[in-house]
């Protein structure tokens, strides 16, 4: 619908920190060694803890609002994501952001459904840390 391969601009940067790892650890119960205990990290297959791919994929719904500004909606839902890929670690203390791309948007049941290219990156790695299909609803106002 006119949009579909528009490219934009970048987010700001954040620092994954060992607290937010933490307190995502403790909401979804997942509280592997590689995510929560620096030390025994240290020795493991990354060198450090690193975040959970959920955690990282979940700050996508942080950095899509910096990347596009949907005007004159009453709400937007998530409607879900798809070909969701994780290729490289988010090492604690590493910096991410996002990028995207307007993949599709399509008129459904009274909304616009955008489906969203998410690319998060990691500052310094030519690998990106989570690149996933994000599929948005956004129903007009009345």
């Amino acid at each position: 619908m006119g949009a579909e391969g528009t490219v934009l601009d970048p987010s700001g940067w954040m620092e994954m920190t060992q607290e937010r790892v933490n307190l995502f650890a403790d909401a979804t119960d997942d509280h592997q060694w590689i995510h929560i205990d620096p030390e025994q990290a240290a020795e493991g297959p990354f060198g450090a803890t690193i975040a959970h791919g959920f955690l990282t994929l979940a700050l996508a719904a942080k950095f899509l609002p910096e990347l596009i500004d949907v005007q004159n909606i009453a709400m937007g839902v998530n409607y879900g994501c798809d070909k969701v890929r994780f290729p490289s670690a988010v090492k604690i203390g590493s910096r991410i952001r996002s990028i995207g791309k307007i993949m599709k948007v399509e008129e459904i049941k009274g909304a616009y459904q955008v489906t969203y290219r998410i690319t998060i990156e990691i500052e310094g790695q030519a690998r990106p840390a989570c690149v996933a299909d994000k599929i948005a609803r956004y129903y007009p106002e009345r």
